[in-house]
């Protein structure tokens, strides 16, 4: 009989010690697996493709629906058309090989973006030796082609950027921004015009509009068949509209209280007084309706209320999902920033507008690389890009309180998370009518982000959501008759508190049982708008008042200032 001894070491069971190193394993052998099957898949499908070319070699490939490779010159030669599909194979097979990889959701969507931006940068397209429509027609012009294209990149490098549109076809007060009107107050931030009234009688109760301070204000007011601010004075709405400054050497101290005292608070407070109405109706659009509602709850909590209603047209006030911009900022580039510009300094304009054409870099960057570079075409006219060119320069304080606040640490949607003007900010106090309206394909604000507000806002919400983008979505008129919007009377939840009821939180459900309707949104906003505009009044026959008379006509001196 054995006697059995203590053992000096602390038993620890292991059932199985082979599945516990497969276990922890796992990962790693799974992005093994995953790498061979990716390469395995890659040599089929570059076979495939290169067989394809070959005539008689095998089944005819599909035609390419990308448009970059949609031309003919692609389809015929069979050399340039087996490159392209390689190229497309392979960055599908890189892109399912980072989804396979082991990485946490943030990080596969922050590599997945700088992929993105490789893959699109070393598209076959982009190449005068890998592009035969470009190869073609340099032989059809005898060269004249590659002679205007390099003459267009020289221009371009002088300018910092890849132009979109011909800057020459457009200028602003003469065929955008050219809404009839007056500027009746100016400060250091901004520049507030009124608009002249073009019916006899006009509501009672003026429409005051919030862009966003980060473009120049006459996406609103594009060319007559375009103009947003043109059609609601068209619909007896007296409209006052923030200009806001470029920042330069004077504004680089200004901060976001600045923004929202000397820039949306004091522009309602002057559209009161020479309407001589306690109230107005108030609109804004992207940051400037995140502004406009930050304003709002500042008056809130002085128990002050200069406002009917509130539209908000793209606008975030919850950050939970912020799309790809959220993938680019983080707490150690936020705090960089700050230390440069934080307490002065300048956020330039065109750094902002890199940005957001990266997020679409095959539509705003190499479609109009290729056309004018190696095919020698100059980019037609087109207002819309040529808004979307003219930049804006931002305050370094703003900047670095705005992107903290929302993007990084997502305080504005708490009650009291933020404290503005000296007062916690509270977005459930704004008790009023509010419109909110998104866009289903905005890839700046995600609309079931756009959504989140209706859950903040304490008043009547109405939400409506239009096909397109950012700005397409937006810059809808009726005329046009393009495009649908969504929207539902119904899918509320009662507020036992007696007061209005909230529309439900869920966006995809609201989308399911919200309403196709064909068509601009402009008309379902201004139906909404009429009843809480007030009577209708004799138009004033001048503008401004005895306190703020005119300085100069629409469009002002603010908005032609160029960012430097």
């Amino acid at each position: 009989m054995t006697s059995e001894r203590p053992s000096l070491w602390p038993t620890v069971e292991i059932a199985d010690p082979t599945k516990a190193l497969s276990a922890a394993a796992e990962p790693w052998t799974t992005a093994v697996s995953e790498f061979t099957k990716w390469q395995r898949n890659g040599l089929q499908q570059a076979a495939a493709a290169w067989a394809a070319a070959i005539p008689g070699a095998g089944k005819a490939a599909e035609p390419m629906t990308d448009k970059r490779f949609a031309g003919e010159a692609w389809n015929k030669d069979p050399r340039f058309d087996a490159l392209a599909r390689a190229y497309l194979a392979h960055t599908k097979l890189m892109r399912e090989a980072l989804e396979a990889a082991p990485l946490d959701e943030r990080s596969k969507a922050q590599w997945g973006f700088a992929l993105r931006q490789v893959t699109d940068a070393l598209s076959p397209a982009n190449m005068l030796a890998t592009n035969p429509e470009a190869l073609q027609l340099a032989v059809e012009t005898g060269g004249a082609s590659l002679v205007e294209g390099m003459r267009l990149f020289t221009e371009d490098l002088a300018h910092g950027r890849v132009q979109m549109t011909d800057t020459t076809a457009f200028e602003v007060g003469r065929n955008v921004g050219a809404t009839p009107g007056s500027v009746v107050y100016q400060n250091e931030l901004i520049q507030l015009i009124q608009y002249t009234p073009t019916t006899a009688q006009v509501y009672a109760r003026p429409l005051v509009i919030i862009p966003p301070c980060i473009n120049k204000y006459y996406i609103l007011d594009l060319q007559p068949a375009n103009s947003f601010v043109q059609h609601a004075v068209a619909q007896g709405h007296t409209v006052f509209l923030v200009s806001w400054r470029s920042a330069g050497p004077g504004q680089e101290t200004l901060t976001w209280d600045d923004y929202i005292e000397q820039g949306v608070l004091r522009a309602i407070d002057v559209a009161r007084r020479v309407s001589d109405t306690e109230t107005v109706n108030t609109l804004g659009f992207c940051v400037g309706g995140t502004l406009l509602a930050s304003a709002l709850a500042v008056r809130a909590a002085r128990g002050e209320h200069p406002a009917a209603s509130l539209t908000l047209l793209t606008t975030m006030l919850d950050f939970s999902e912020t799309g790809e911009i959220g993938l680019l900022i983080s707490e150690r580039g936020v705090a960089q920033r700050e230390a440069a510009v934080g307490t002065g300094g300048l956020v330039k304009g065109i750094e902002l507008a890199q940005v957001f054409a990266s997020l679409r870099a095959n539509d705003l960057i190499w479609p109009y690389v290729v056309n004018s570079y190696l095919k020698g075409k100059p980019p037609p006219a087109f207002d819309l890009l040529y808004w979307n060119s003219d930049d804006t320069n931002l305050p370094g304080p703003m900047f670095c309180w705005y992107v903290r606040n929302t993007y990084l640490e997502n305080k504005l949607r708490r009650p009291g998370g933020t404290v503005q003007c000296g007062e916690p900010v509270d977005l459930g106090a704004v008790q009023i009518p509010a419109f909110v309206y998104a866009s289903k394909e905005d890839h700046i604000v995600p609309w079931q982000t756009a959504y989140a507000s209706t859950q903040l806002l304490s008043g009547e919400v109405t939400f409506v959501l239009g096909a397109s983008g950012h700005i397409a979505g937006v810059i809808n008129p009726p005329a046009k008759n393009k495009r649908n919007y969504w929207t539902s009377g119904g899918s509320r939840s009662t507020d036992s508190s007696g007061g209005p009821s909230r529309l439900e939180s869920d966006p995809d459900h609201w989308f399911e049982t919200a309403e196709s309707i064909p068509g601009s949104w402009w008309p379902a906003w201004i139906d909404w708008l009429v009843p809480l505009s007030g009577p209708q009044v004799p138009a004033r026959t001048e503008l401004g008042s005895s306190e703020f008379a005119p300085i100069e006509e629409a469009p002002g001196r603010y908005v032609k200032e160029e960012a430097s």
